[in-house]
């Protein structure tokens, strides 16, 4: 848990005061600050916000020092809570039922699509921040927006590629990673037989379980829903797809099918495995540690796109991160502008060069940041967001698709083929049973 105490409020307030704020609605702010101009604080505002934990220190660290920036300059204590992904869920959803909690909740996927009558409508401050930095990538309109409003402001994805090593990929003999289906298999054999076969998460795990198995889902054509939401998972495509993943699990290491999402991080880091599906987490736990041998990996290690299946596109699912500002919360205006300043420029960039791209932004001007070229190996996370498809493909988003995500049906119908609990074609037809539930609600 973080959070500023009021030795640091007194700190911020005080240097606030110093550098000759303006007295408005009955808050410090200072001349140059975002949100003046647009919304007008609450006298006394004060903000609760609970996040998720973070996979990258630098994230953490300059989101709270860009956090006391804002308090320095508006006089509004904010508190900072971090949880793990899967716990963030299920607390947003009862703060939203219940209507108290935090002011800003920031959690995953279609969160804000389970409960968008209790949600601020947040267009103000996404019109805003679109014209000024160059719109927003159309994905981010699936997942926050509903009958016309934005219900979230998109804070970014966690994007993913896939976590290699080069001496091994030499080893087997290929100067690039493999671009097909075909070559990725092949690749997977070939480590296995080097003795460091590849790990991908099979367990419950928010970001990398679901990433990867929409993705080889969707690669091979198979869907949960259609474009009317009809749902259409238990199909050949989906079946085809499975008896891939039967497959590729064979070259697995043991124990992948609990998996959560740190596990390939540390097997990765450990040496166990040699090909993941992660985000820069990997990379940057290795460049920035003080172990010699994890400073050798890090040289070592390479990142590359998922390969293309039989629909001959991207279909790519990432983590996105949708900031939800409740009804409940006393101070609305104070929240929205607390949103909008983090989403700046001159937060948002350095923010993410100090997670060196861990999170994907959502606006367009933001590809230009030069994290994505200061060290090619961070070039494969760039266009996360405008690649991926929503979790909601190939229908539209709400309580349906947000709950059979929150389910875990499209992970563990893929575990349960690929580990031969049942056929592809049991896995899919129960799949498809429990999906009918939330989309026939």
């Amino acid at each position: 848990m973080s959070k500023f105490t009021r030795r640091d409020f007194l700190k911020t307030t005080a240097g606030a005061a110093a550098s000759g704020s303006l007295g408005v609605g009955g808050a410090m702010w200072s001349s140059d600050a975002l949100a003046q101009g647009h919304w007008t604080p609450e006298k006394g505002a004060k903000l609760r916000v609970l996040r998720w934990k973070k996979f990258v220190q630098g994230d953490e660290d300059m989101w709270l020092a860009n956090t006391k920036k804002f308090t320095q300059q508006t006089g509004i204590e904010v508190r900072v809570d971090s949880e793990g992904w899967e716990d963030v869920r299920p607390k947003a959803a009862v703060a939203a039922n219940v209507g108290s909690g935090p002011d800003v909740i920031i959690s995953t996927f279609e969160d804000a699509h389970q409960y968008p009558e209790k949600l601020v409508d947040v267009t103000d401050v996404c019109d805003y921040l679109g014209k000024k930095y160059g719109g927003w990538y159309d994905v981010c309109k699936s997942y926050c927006t509903d009958k016309g409003r934005w219900i979230a402001v998109p804070m970014g994805c966690a994007g993913n590629a896939v976590v290699y090593r080069k001496s091994q990929l030499e080893k087997a003999g290929l100067s690039e990673f493999p671009k097909d289906l075909q070559g990725l298999m092949k690749y997977a054999k070939a480590l296995k037989a080097q003795g460091c076969p590849p790990g991908f998460a099979l367990g419950n795990a928010t970001g990398d379980g679901n990433s990867w198995t929409h993705w080889i889902v969707w690669a091979h054509g198979g869907k949960m829903v259609d474009e009317h939401n009809n749902v259409v998972i238990n199909s050949p495509e989906t079946i085809n797809a499975l008896e891939y993943v039967k497959e590729f699990y064979s070259t697995f290491v043991p124990g992948t099918l609990s998996w959560l999402d740190p596990n390939n991080n540390k097997a990765f880091l450990d040496g166990q495995i040699g090909l993941t599906l992660n985000g820069i987490s990997i990379y940057y736990a290795a460049k920035k540690s003080q172990d010699p041998k994890l400073q050798e990996l890090a040289k070592d290690i390479q990142h590359a796109n998922l390969p293309i299946g039989p629909v001959g596109k991207p279909t790519e699912l990432n983590l996105f991160f949708p900031m939800m500002l409740f009804k409940y919360s006393k101070y609305k205006n104070a929240a929205k502008a607390y949103l909008a300043f983090m989403m700046e420029q001159g937060q948002y960039e350095p923010w993410q060069q100090a997670a060196i791209g861990y999170v994907t932004q959502p606006l367009r001007a933001y590809e230009k940041n030069t994290v994505w070229t200061e060290d090619p190996k961070h070039t494969p996370y760039r266009d996360a967001m405008k690649i991926m498809l929503p979790n909601g493909y190939a229908g539209t988003m709400g309580y349906a698709s947000a709950a059979t995500m929150a389910d875990f049906v499209m992970v563990n119908m893929v575990a349960e083929a690929a580990s031969g609990e049942k056929t592809p074609k049991e896995a899919a037809e129960r799949a498809q049973k429990r999906a009918e539930r939330y989309y026939k609600v």
